[in-house]
């Protein structure tokens, strides 16, 4: 039977590596808690985020205004003026900038607090100190969770200290939101694949960058081989992780899925788009050396499953080692380290 806690403590620790503002003062005690569900821990690093973000300030932004005053504000709109002499309103409409705690990053915060407090997996405890926080958002409006341009989201210097906290947002959003019949939010019982496979990617780079600096990590592209040079429509080749040192190069794809392997009439074989994927990155880096001496791998490093089949295999195809295997999140954390050292070791001898 696998420990639950353990798998979601490994879930604060990945979380860790990908932002390593976790690793700062004020999140220590997280690290020691045990926590049976992800909705504690989510709300647990949200409120101490929050709680350090308010003893610096609330992030705020001019916003335009438009406005009816008796006094000249900022620039007169003429129109809307025009509009008030006709209706024999003494009154100037204006339109002024001002700096305001309502924008969107603190939108965001407060929503997927709101969300957090009417959930029943979330206890008590993280409830009163995201309550107390609240207090201190009270001239800040609720969002759509849908209708959030997180793609657009961009953050300057005055900023940056939110880019974990939105982020984490936007995994409980999009990750655990779901619409009932009556159109009312719940939180789902758990994060879906298509999220957890992008902290698991960013999990392992930001692990190698910082723990093995015998090699150099990047989410590096790969270029086409191509004959005459034109690459018209083709698609980028955006690696997960890539490898290297001198010219041996590791391509590592990470994969989060439900199952590590498809099956058809019984029989289990690797997933096949993964596999040409790796191939053809692979072999577009090999091309890449020409004839310099070198040597160009791959890897598709599954999270493990429950399934009874577990891929563990290594092929040689033309020339180069494509290797699977899968990455056991549900182990103390020093044996997770201790997996992935051994990928670079035997690798990078």
């Amino acid at each position: 039977m696998k420990d639950k806690s353990i798998f979601i403590k490994n879930i604060y620790y990945m979380l860790s590596y990908a932002f390593t503002i976790l690793n700062q003062g004020g999140y220590e005690n997280i690290a020691t808690e045990e926590f049976d569900n992800l909705h504690n821990l989510f709300a647990a690093i949200l409120a101490k985020g929050i709680g350090r973000q308010l003893k610096q300030g609330l992030y705020r932004e001019y916003l335009s205004r438009t406005e009816d005053t008796a006094v000249l504000r900022g620039k007169i709109d003429m129109p809307g003026t025009i509009q008030n002499r006709l209706a024999r309103k003494q009154a100037l409409t204006c339109a002024y900038d001002e700096l305001s705690e309502n924008n969107l990053l603190n939108r965001i915060l407060k929503t997927t607090v709101m969300l957090l407090l009417r959930h029943a997996r979330v206890d008590a405890v993280y409830k009163t100190d995201l309550k107390k926080e609240m207090m201190f958002f009270s001239q800040v409006d609720q969002v759509d969770p849908v209708s959030i341009p997180w793609s657009s989201i961009r953050f300057e210097r005055n900023s940056g200290a939110y880019r974990m906290l939105i982020s984490l947002c936007q995994l409980i959003l999009e990750g655990m939101l779901l619409t009932t019949d009556d159109g009312e939010y719940r939180l789902a019982t758990f994060v879906d694949e298509q999220r957890m496979s992008r902290l698991y990617e960013k999990f392992i780079l930001e692990y190698y960058v910082k723990e093995c600096p015998q090699v150099k990590a990047t989410a590096s592209r790969i270029p086409w081989a191509l004959d005459d040079g034109v690459g018209t429509l083709l698609p980028v080749m955006q690696s997960d992780i890539t490898l290297s040192q001198g010219s041996s190069v590791l391509i590592i794809d990470a994969k989060y899925y439900a199952r590590t392997t498809q099956e058809q009439y019984s029989v289990h074989t690797l997933h096949s788009n993964n596999l040409y994927q790796i191939f053809t990155y692979v072999k577009n880096k090999d091309a890449e050396f020409g004839k310099a001496p070198h040597t160009v791998s791959g890897l598709l490093l599954y999270a493990r499953t429950d399934e009874a089949i577990q891929p563990d295999n290594v092929y040689q195809m033309s020339g180069n080692k494509i290797s699977v295997r899968t990455l056991d999140l549900n182990r103390n954390f020093s044996e997770i380290a201790a997996q992935l050292n051994r990928i670079v070791q035997e690798h990078f001898q």
